[in-house]
């Protein structure tokens, strides 16, 4: 009599551990949806969660040049993470690449960079909290701290994001 309990004792807190563990998966994709104003987080074909998102004053189309408030569009890494961020936390983006540079150089301008996901200042935290998500960054991602907290701790350096119009 005692083994079926024991089993059954072993059984639940192995399920325990992997609901507990689920809230921390590591994420190997991040896809953001510009025209839906959403990232979402991926591990291997598994959603993880979705997240409202603001974009740059000029959201509409690929970032073309420095100042032009617009986020890139295509495909990218997270190169670096920011514990000191002027907005809480943040990844940053692999923005410019090769073509994005060629592309300026050609235009006779700057590309721009310094493009991340990063928290939303103080300032903006009452708007989020009502459900409003206004576009106020200069080509970056945003998303309010605690999903930032959330994000930054599912991520690695390296992991492929997907910036979709």
């Amino acid at each position: 009599m005692k083994l079926p309990i024991l089993a059954i004792c072993l059984l639940m807190a192995v399920a325990g551990l992997a609901t507990a563990n689920a809230g921390q998966a590591t994420a190997n994709l991040i896809i953001v949806e510009k025209a839906k104003r959403v990232l979402s987080l991926y591990n291997g074909k598994k959603l993880i969660k979705t997240y409202r998102i603001a974009l740059g004053g000029n959201p509409q189309g690929h970032k073309e040049q420095e100042g032009d408030s617009r986020t890139p569009e295509g495909r990218y890494i997270i190169d670096a993470k920011n514990p000191w961020s002027s907005f809480h936390l943040s990844l940053r983006i692999s923005y410019p690449d090769r073509r994005d540079l060629a592309s300026a150089r050609r235009r006779g301008v700057s590309a721009g960079g310094a493009i991340m996901i990063h928290g939303t200042p103080g300032s903006l935290a009452t708007l989020n909290a009502a459900g409003f998500y206004p576009d106020w960054t200069a080509g970056c991602i945003a998303v309010t701290n605690n999903d930032i907290e959330e994000i930054y701790a599912k991520i690695r350096n390296g992991t492929p994001i997907v910036i979709k119009p």
